[in-house]
């Protein structure tokens, strides 16, 4: 309570107890035993409470999570921002950076190596309740340690046990991914995170692979995979859904007719074509022409499975 009056010029009581889920009573009760135990809180009836000019706290060790959850928050702003807020907040890592112990220092360039954020301004965050097994992941990447997990394959596809070791974490898409050497398949792959369905980090660790570089990676990746370039129109009611759904980045070119034309590139245009289907008249293949013919087919063996019988 102190550390958030000490970041505020004045704070009611209703706000105190929104902020740590309690009754305002509580506020009340907790007030008082902050001030008896010398912390120099002052208060006015109906007005709010501050802390007296002068009274600082000593200084908070940030913990683990809380600094890897600063850089990671800090690192999407970088991306996913202009330069308005870019800049100053590559400035505010570089300053967080400077006052943490030698220990979070390092985990902080660890982090950073073994992270990469891809996208561009306008692309929908995740949803932080399908993200629980982030900070594990990321524990086991920076650690080196084997990550035991029970993961589903797609929306409904089959759930399988792996051993893996984590090498990197990166967003693109909408969504994060765990890249790392399955030992399962006994390869490379990709585990988008939010279909953990259970994981454990356990206290094995694996070496160090000296010849992988998580950049060059996924420059591999894109390179060994034939990405076609599209273009869609999407109704403006359909955006929000269709960035959360979509595997590729969607860049939008401009506005028209209450939507907006979106170029991506995408590795089956069979499945771009389905997926499109699935938002009606909101959506339509622009190009390339196969994207279109693949769409108006699928469309028209839905109508003849949708045919009323006798007709």
């Amino acid at each position: 309570m102190v550390i958030h009056l000490q970041g505020r010029r004045l704070v009611r009581a209703e706000e105190l107890a929104r902020r740590f889920e309690v009754s305002v009573r509580t506020i009340y009760r907790d007030v008082s035993a902050l001030s008896e135990a010398g912390v120099p809180v002052a208060g006015e009836a109906g007005v709010g409470y501050s802390l007296v000019p002068g009274y600082h706290l000593p200084p908070v060790m940030l913990t683990a999570d809380e600094v890897a959850a600063l850089f990671v928050g800090g690192e999407m702003v970088k991306q996913f921002t202009d330069a308005s807020l870019s800049a100053p907040m590559g400035a505010a890592l570089d300053k967080l950076r400077a006052v943490l112990p030698r220990d979070r220092q390092d985990q902080v360039e660890r982090l950073a190596r073994q992270t990469v954020i891809l996208g561009r301004p306008g692309s929908v965050a995740p949803d932080p309740e399908a993200q629980a097994c982030l900070r594990p992941v990321q524990v086991g990447v920076v650690q080196r340690r084997v990550l035991r997990m029970v993961y589903r394959t797609g929306s409904r596809g089959d759930d399988t046990a792996r051993d893996v070791e984590p090498l990197g974490v990166v967003f693109y898409g909408g969504a994060w991914y765990l890249v790392s050497w399955c030992r399962l398949r006994k390869d490379f792959r990709h585990f988008r995170i939010d279909r953990i369905r259970q994981l454990e980090v356990l206290g094995e660790t694996f070496p160090v692979r000296p010849d992988f570089s998580l950049a060059r990676h996924l420059d591999r990746e894109v390179d060994q995979r034939d990405a076609v370039p599209a273009r869609i129109w999407l109704a403006k009611r359909a955006q929000a859904r269709a960035r959360s759904e979509s595997y590729a980045t969607l860049v939008e070119e401009k506005q028209r007719d209450g939507g907006a034309e979106f170029s991506l590139y995408s590795y089956s245009l069979e499945w771009l074509a389905r997926w499109l289907l699935v938002f009606g008249a909101d959506a339509e293949a622009l190009a390339p022409d196969k994207l279109r013919e693949l769409v108006r087919t699928e469309a028209e063996r839905i109508v003849r499975r949708h045919a009323v019988k006798g007709s």
